[in-house]
């Protein structure tokens, strides 16, 4: 472990914000992704020198000027939910953990302004209670970090109605460069995409100005079909029905259902299930729906229990997976993109080429203002090769797929890899910031700057 800058760090950002306990680097150099058999045993070993857990932007600008100076590698923090290693250090350095600036700096009628460490449950709460809430947000909101899900993530429970993260769902942001002097960028709407789902490679994101919504109340549905094909297809129509205002429409394959311990009882075996969060008043629609294509309307949770019991999104995104792999640690999952239409044929080749070893999971959502069936389905994991054998066949059908088995965001991550490569010339010369997350071509990076 490196020591000959940890003086000057704790001088920088004050010694209770420093820690270097090996139980305290192990834990906070962790995210989710074990949830990937083969970043496991590439991510285990890895962790930081040291932790900073700056309290204002001022400190975490301290010890991002020392970590200029000393050539310290950062990797930032929000609470850790991520999957594919965006928050584990490869190289060591420090681990910046943003979770103490957690302010709600304003709320307006149409936006809300945080720091980036605010948590995503805490900030819905209270959006809720003031007639307001959050657009879109992960399965992981309870704990999950504004700065986290903007950095780390893509779309959620909300994107059926307002689309993922490039789709207008940040507004600005603050963002710290890694310099001599590191600068205060604001940055508008035009620029964001160096910024979204970067892994904090390209600056380190400190506030944000998120769009929101007016309340609704939100109705919780289990609606439950003979086979994966017709629940499907009540998905698709119900997500293509403007009448009904969602939240969250997200069909999966028996015998996922039966992962779901705390609702297992309440749902019926052998039947394929579809979660929706719908607001009051569309029960009629949806039973009309499920009638349409053989189903039938099961598990209810009402309005006035929203957020006062386990809710259905603790079982969508990619907690699905997380049930998943507490039944079956053999488990995994990709995470891809289907036809917009003709997503039944994919998923009819798919399930005659694979069988149970792959399970279908969709979460419909709109990109780019187009209905869209993304997937994260469940994969029985036996090796590497098979899982890419998987993932080539995906793709050789038209199946998108962007690679959760890789901490490397030009292999499988989904932002905009241009924008990206030139704000991190730009914001981090000495290329310190999560290194080995964003690779820079060799002749970029032989025009990069190495002040």
């Amino acid at each position: 472990m490196a020591i000959d800058w940890t003086k000057d760090m704790a001088d920088a950002v004050g010694e209770e914000r420093l820690l270097l306990g090996f139980e305290q680097r192990e834990k906070l150099s962790k995210d989710y992704y074990w949830y990937s058999p083969v970043l496991e045993p590439l991510l285990r070993d890895k962790r930081a020198d040291g932790i900073v857990i700056p309290e204002s932007e001022a400190q975490a600008k301290a010890a991002l000027a020392l970590a200029y100076r000393e050539r310290i590698p950062v990797t930032t923090r929000g609470a850790g939910t991520g999957n594919y290693g965006q928050a584990v250090p490869l190289e060591g350095g420090i681990v910046l953990d943003l979770s103490r600036l957690d302010a709600v700096l304003e709320v307006a009628d149409e936006y809300v302004r945080v720091q980036a460490g605010v948590r995503l449950g805490a900030l819905e709460k209270l959006l809720r209670e003031q007639g307001k809430e959050l657009r879109i947000y992960p399965s992981t909101y309870v704990k999950a970090t504004a700065g986290g899900f903007v950095c780390g993530g893509s779309g959620g429970i909300g994107s059926i109605h307002w689309g993922n993260l490039w789709d207008g769902n940040v507004l600005e942001a603050v963002v710290l460069t890694l310099e001599e002097e590191p600068r205060r960028l604001s940055v508008g709407e035009a620029e964001l995409g160096a910024y979204i789902h970067n892994y904090g490679t390209t600056g380190i994101l400190v506030e944000l100005k998120l769009p929101i919504a007016p309340r609704t109340a939100w109705r919780q549905t289990v609606a439950q079909f003979d086979d994966f094909e017709s629940a499907a297809r009540f998905a698709h129509a119900v997500s293509l029905d403007d009448a009904v205002r969602k939240r969250l429409v997200a069909p999966v394959e028996w015998p996922i259902p039966s992962y779901f311990r705390p609702i297992a009882k309440r749902l019926e075996p052998g039947a394929s299930a579809v979660l929706l969060e719908t607001a009051d008043g569309s029960e009629d629609a949806l039973a009309a729906h499920a009638a349409d294509f053989g189903g039938r309307i099961g598990y209810t949770i009402p309005s006035d229990q929203y957020r006062k019991t386990i809710g259905l999104s603790d079982f969508t995104w990619n907690h699905t997976t997380l049930w998943a792999l507490k039944t079956d640690p053999s488990l995994t999952y990709l995470q891809s993109g289907f036809h917009p239409t003709d997503f039944m044929r994919q998923i009819n080749l798919i399930k005659e080429t694979y069988g149970d070893e792959v399970l279908m999971h969709l979460e419909f959502m709109r990109s780019a203002g187009v209905v869209v069936p993304a997937a994260l389905p469940i994969v029985r994991y036996s090796t590497r090769e098979r899982l890419y054998e998987i993932i080539d066949y995906f793709r050789s059908i038209g199946v998108s797929v962007n690679d959760p088995h890789t901490y490397a965001l030009e292999l499988g991550g989904r932002g905009q890899l241009e924008a990206m490569t030139a704000a991190k010339r730009a914001n981090d010369p000495r290329r310190l910031l999560n290194p080995g997350k964003l690779h820079i071509p060799v002749e970029q990076a032989i025009r990069s700057d190495d002040r």
